[in-house]
């Protein structure tokens, strides 16, 4: 069944209209509930629950996947919106799919909410800092620790999939773990860590502004309690070299 004509008006509203206001909660009890005046370009499309979405090669192309509700780390699935096509199709990124490579959702299939956010994270690899930008303003801007010569971190568009405590995986993870949609195809060798990219803390203070890590972003306790706070599920995350 396809979703209402209201529906998809809205869809096409929200996606098409970067100068907009800011909406969250799409679908609430009250329809939309309005947290904020100032524009929200970014668009966040997550799976309803007891719902599943199709990925496919591009509009109208064979699918290439279907996802649930919840990622494989247990967090509701958000997904980051990175190109529309014809009011219809959404190009979202996940690691299902690996970097750098969009699958595109029908709308009109239904099973997702949508919200909006103004911050993005911006790492620069080049000076191993990782901004947290509000439209074009820095909200915070952050030491890292980024991946060695032989692991480097990856580049491209991504997006935070799971906000996570560190003491639940292990102490060298530190306090809190956000996981990305990237994917790291250069592990090292005899690494039975996954191959997932995330930005998380690490044991040693000496790994912020240096080329340490397997492909992860290294961050201080601090910095990574206050991403927990601010960055919602789906947010969009640009890396660069």
């Amino acid at each position: 069944m396809r979703p209402p004509l209201i529906a998809l008006v809205f869809l096409v509203a929200l996606v098409f209209a970067p100068a907009a206001p800011a909406y969250f909660q799409v679908g609430g009890s009250n329809g939309w509930i309005q947290v904020e005046t100032a524009p929200a370009p970014h668009v966040i499309a997550s799976v309803r629950p007891g719902s599943a979405v199709v990925l496919r090669t591009r509009p109208f192309g064979p699918a290439l996947e279907r996802v649930g509700a919840t990622t494989p780390f247990g967090s509701p699935r958000a997904l980051s919106v990175v190109r529309t096509r014809n009011g219809r199709w959404l190009g979202v990124t996940t690691p299902e799919l690996g970097n750098n490579r969009l699958g595109w959702i029908d709308a009109r299939a239904g099973g997702l909410r949508y919200a909006r956010t103004r911050l993005e994270l911006d790492v620069d690899l080049s000076s191993r800092t990782l901004s947290v930008l509000s439209g074009r303003h820095v909200l915070r801007r952050m030491l890292v620790g980024i991946g060695r010569p032989a692991s480097p971190t990856p580049t491209g568009r991504f997006a935070v999939t799971d906000k996570l405590s560190g003491a639940a995986y292990a102490a060298y993870y530190g306090c809190c773990i956000l996981a990305l949609s990237a994917t790291q195809p250069n592990l090292p060798a005899g690494w039975s860590g996954g191959d997932r990219v995330a930005i998380h803390g690490t044991p040693s203070s000496s790994d912020f502004g240096h080329a340490v890590s397997a492909g992860c972003l290294h961050a201080r306790d601090a910095d990574l309690r206050y991403l927990m706070r601010m960055v919602a599920l789906g947010t969009p995350v640009v890396i660069r070299a």
